[in-house]
């Protein structure tokens, strides 16, 4: 087992062991809200008990619904890659992936994907054709006309959109002069403001029209994988 840094929680220092799984090695990758074991045939995506405003993982309640959440909206455009939930159990001093014993956490299963598959990977070496990105496209039209409406519209009400919007100029506006320059950020949230300004009657229409609908919520290229099929994966579940 790898020496792994010792303010890792303790569940998180034990499923590092190739032995749990059984795997020939274990890879953790932390983002903001996960931590992400990739034991070569299979993912465990466990959630960090975080709030971050926009999704509260806080409590292990909470953390088991979202876990149940992402998989069953991951499965709509992965119905093969997302295997299931599983309890993390606690035996006394020993942590393990299912079994008899008190749930301390819970995990996402998936199917590992290949990593040289991404087209994010695949962007960089020019290696994502037209045929390909057709592929996608298609994918993604017939997920759209199947995708289910939200019923009031909320999301696509422009007092919701103008409340994210300012969300997201507020907690950046920090890095300024640091990753943006003060032009910039004018310029992207002058460029905002006109536009919803100008486009009111445009987001209206599209509530009425019942065109405000429950699809991935987080598509980029690093979310995309040409493997035996196109596997679209990750949307927001929170």
């Amino acid at each position: 087992m790898p020496k792994v840094p010792a303010e890792l929680p303790a569940f998180v220092q034990a499923l590092l062991d190739p032995k749990i799984y059984p795997a020939q090695k274990v890879e953790l990758v932390q983002t903001q809200m996960s931590f992400v074991f990739l034991t070569g045939d299979y993912v465990y995506k466990v959630k960090k008990p975080v709030d971050l405003g926009y999704l509260d993982y806080t409590t292990l309640d909470k953390r088991k619904f979202f876990c149940y959440q992402e998989m069953e909206l991951n499965r709509r455009l992965c119905p093969d890659i997302y295997l299931g939930v599983v309890p993390i159990v606690q035996q006394q001093d020993r942590f393990l992936l299912g079994g008899e014993g008190e749930a301390i956490e819970y995990a996402v299963k998936m199917r590992q994907l290949p990593l040289d598959r991404m087209m994010d990977v695949l962007l960089q070496k020019n290696q994502v054709s037209e045929a390909m990105v057709r592929k996608v496209a298609q994918k993604l039209a017939e997920f759209h006309q199947q995708a289910r409406a939200d019923k009031t519209g909320n999301y696509g009400n422009l007092s919701t959109v103008l409340l994210n919007t300012g969300e997201n100029f507020s907690q950046t506006e920090k890095y300024i002069g640091v990753s943006i320059s003060p032009e910039q950020y004018q310029g992207i949230k002058a460029y905002t403001d006109a536009f919803t300004q100008r486009n009111a009657s445009l987001f209206e229409k599209r509530v009425r029209e019942g065109r405000i609908k429950d699809c991935h919520g987080d598509l980029h290229s690093a979310h995309i994988c040409f493997a035996e099929d196109v596997y679209i994966y990750d949307c927001i579940e929170f």
